[in-house]
């Protein structure tokens, strides 16, 4: 069983792995700043490359569907300290991140392209305004529990760790989960789409729908009526749809 320190500072090292993992993804897409983006590096064959790509993210919707799910973590948490499970999920989505960086397969074809210098800033400005909203929307949940920093903390201070009780705050208030809708924003506004973007941002879509759905089970389950509630009165991906619509599903409600 790990002492209290050391879970403390497995905690630590997975969340900063977190962090950067997170602004590897902001250049990765974007082709910013980093060495190797979705764009760059060697280009092959068009069929192995979807193929390979696909498979990369599927891995990624498989780790994250698995291990997010209730019976998973109660199994898991047989076999680790439970204190270390969230942060253990945090370190196995980075891995699969940085395989999916390393192994991507360019394919830079542009689907669309401009050069019109206002459309440029704004739609680049627009991706990073999604990711903003990304981190907002965690910070609205509980940033350092939904990344495994509260149950480390609370564990090498001796105090039993407790959820958040539901509430809707802020963005929440007009979509259930307006972090999936940051992500979306974030992947398809961009002044270059090339057709690598455009396979990453579709499957990303799809899995995002799906995980979902699926997510939406569990928070039923765990929240009961206050969830059911507020899933009728709000829009499930888009802000500001009429009450009922796009209530199909929904995930990551602030205090989950």
């Amino acid at each position: 069983m790990a002492g209290r320190t050391t879970t403390l500072v497995y905690g630590v090292l997975c969340y900063a792995f977190f962090f950067g993992t997170f602004l590897y993804v902001i250049g990765f897409v974007g082709n910013w700043v980093v060495p190797k983006s979705i764009d760059t590096g060697m280009r092959g064959d068009t069929l192995p490359s979807v193929v390979i790509n696909v498979a990369l993210l599927g891995l990624f919707a498989v780790q994250h569907t698995i291990m997010a799910r209730p019976g998973f973590k109660s199994w898991w948490t047989s076999k680790i300290p439970a204190p270390m499970e969230r942060s253990t999920f945090v370190l196995a989505t980075c891995i699969v991140l940085t395989l999916l960086f390393w192994q991507w397969r360019p394919m830079p074809t542009a689907v669309w392209h401009t050069d019109n210098s206002v459309a440029v800033w704004a739609l680049s400005g627009l991706s990073l305004f999604g990711y903003l909203i990304v981190l907002y929307s965690s910070f609205l949940i509980d940033h350092f529990d939904l990344f495994g920093l509260r149950q480390v903390v609370l564990h090498y201070r001796a105090r039993k760790y407790t959820h958040h009780p539901f509430a809707a705050r802020s963005l929440y208030k007009f979509v259930r989960h307006p972090l999936m809708f940051g992500f979306l924003l974030a992947f398809w506004a961009t002044p270059s789409m090339s057709q690598g973007h455009l396979l990453f941002a579709i499957v990303t879509l799809v899995y995002i729908l799906f995980g979902i759905t699926v997510e939406e089970r569990d928070l039923l389950q765990f929240l009961g009526d206050d969830y059911k509630s507020y899933r009728k009165r709000t829009p499930a991906l888009i802000p500001f749809l009429p009450k009922g619509k796009g209530s199909g599903a929904g995930t990551d409600a602030a205090g989950r």
